[in-house]
């Protein structure tokens, strides 16, 4: 079962799409233009996203390309559209799409076509990121530390998987900034420190071994010894 973000301005398909992802289990989050859709999916992480392409205050493109650009391409994304031309399509794919259904389809093929991106996607996901005795589990988006398991929010989780991807690396607020939270932010914020004090907290505060590190007027590294 997924956790779905569905952006359609028709109400009715919109309700017709929603009401048959719940009946196969899914969780659906509704937006019914493209700005709406934008904030949702910058408020929780979402397994995949259907996205109708002609939408008002945001295009389905624009959305997709956006969400490409900050979260990069762990979630699938389906667009829906009545155009259904090869440059249509072409356009769909450049903007981050990975299957694209034109209207008027059935339910059946759109349940068929998100069931098989998410066993792909299923397939080549790590399950699990390990930085010394610290585990993430990306499916329950839990941490866990010896014997002890921690609660994490949106952002925190977000943070802590990116510092888990680049074990190793320096990560400047900048770059921090891109790929956790919106990449337009002001940079003098002071959110990734108010976040990174968040995740110590909880992750090193009780621990002798430290796993991240300050390195002064460069940014954070994340290692375990």
């Amino acid at each position: 079962m997924a956790k779905i973000l569905l952006v359609e301005d028709e109400v009715n398909i919109a309700s017709f799409i929603e009401r048959g992802l719940q009946e196969f289990g899914h969780t659906v989050s509704v937006a019914y233009n493209g700005a709406d859709g934008w904030q949702l999916a910058q408020d929780e992480p979402f397994d995949l996203l259907v996205l109708d392409i002609i939408m008002p205050k945001m295009n389905g493109l624009d959305l997709c390309r956006q969400y490409r650009q900050l979260y990069g391409y762990d979630s699938p994304v389906i667009m829906l559209t009545a155009l259904g031309t090869t440059d249509d399509i072409v356009k769909g794919l450049y903007a981050g799409a990975d299957d694209y259904l034109v209207k008027p389809f059935s339910f059946q093929e759109l349940e068929a076509r998100i069931t098989a991106l998410l066993r792909r996607n299923k397939e080549k996901r790590t399950s699990e990121l390990v930085c010394g005795d610290l585990i993430l589990d990306c499916n329950t988006r839990r941490a866990r530390r010896g014997d002890r398991e921690m609660e994490l929010t949106v952002k925190e989780y977000r943070l802590l998987e990116h510092f888990m991807n680049n074990q190793g690396v320096v990560l400047s607020r900048v770059n921090l900034l891109k790929h956790v939270w919106d990449k337009n932010f002001d940079t003098n914020t002071n959110v990734v420190d108010v976040y990174v004090n968040y995740l110590r907290t909880k992750i090193d505060k009780d621990y002798e071994n430290k796993l991240i590190h300050t390195v002064v007027g460069l940014g954070y590294i994340m290692e375990s010894h």
